[in-house]
């Protein structure tokens, strides 16, 4: 009887817990963060519902049969093993259909015209973000020149003059409520490009370049935290993504230009 009260208690302390809110998102600060956060709640309140029932019914079955000595061995029923099957299958396509619609927009469509392009490197323990200068070209890059002492982290060609007035710089910066593009890169390991708070979360593998967008909603400062476990000095890579107005944007650019 214990046993079946603490499985009650504990299950029924963790749903107030979650219906109180203490465990949700921060706020979103980006175009599609409301429609993730939407998906989100619909899963957990389903999971939540299943989660509920099982425990209540795992508390009943141990009250219930508390005084039997001996255990009973049973085959099995089929019928009851392909319903719950064909349940869950039915209920994990259904969540993967209604969710469908924000995972393509981010992940197999590219960003809207006119969108800021920036291209992000990780690496061991460190973001490098890379924005063209005023003639809007990226300069050309070559794995050969990379050098962190001689400060051309990306590799950058100097004998290309399109990249001569490439802003590198360690932190981010993008305009409010314009769509950004970036370019994401990874120098040695698998890196993992994430904000929380603009619901963005994306792996930069090496010898790749992956394409992602977003448009921020919200001006603040805002974490850049890798989400992928990448070596010992893991905890410490991280970065600022500063969202800002438009006039304070260009000014952030001018102020950090060659």
């Amino acid at each position: 009887m214990i046993l079946a009260l603490l499985i009650w208690a504990i299950t029924i302390i963790t749903m107030a817990l979650f219906v109180s809110g203490k465990w949700d998102f921060p706020f979103g600060a980006s175009s599609h963060a409301a429609t993730v956060d939407h998906q989100y709640y619909i899963t957990l309140v389903i999971c939540g519902v299943i989660f509920f029932l099982a425990q209540m019914a795992l508390g009943w079955v141990v009250l219930r049969y508390r005084d039997r000595g001996k255990a009973h061995y049973s085959h099995g029923n089929n019928k009851l093993e392909l319903l719950w099957t064909l349940a869950t299958a039915v209920l994990f396509i259904a969540l993967n259909v209604m969710g469908q619609r924000v995972w393509a927009d981010l992940r197999f469509q590219g960003a809207a015209p006119g969108a800021v392009q920036i291209e992000v490197y990780g690496q061991q323990f460190v973001w490098n973000i890379r924005y063209a200068g005023p003639d809007g070209k990226f300069g050309r890059t070559d794995a050969r020149l990379m050098s962190d002492s001689a400060g051309n982290p990306l590799g950058i060609d100097p004998a290309d003059p399109d990249g001569r007035d490439d802003v590198v710089v360690p932190t981010m910066a993008v305009p409010v409520n314009r769509p950004v593009q970036l370019l994401l890169h990874a120098k040695d390991v698998t890196h993992s490009f994430f904000v929380r708070e603009l619901r963005i979360k994306q792996d930069a593998v090496p010898g790749m370049a992956i394409p992602m967008h977003f448009t921020p909603t919200r001006i603040g400062n805002y974490e850049v935290a890798c989400a992928e476990l990448c070596g010992l000095g893991h905890y410490k890579m991280r970065s600022l993504l500063a969202v800002l107005s438009e006039e304070d944007y260009q000014k952030w650019l001018q102020e950090r230009a060659p």
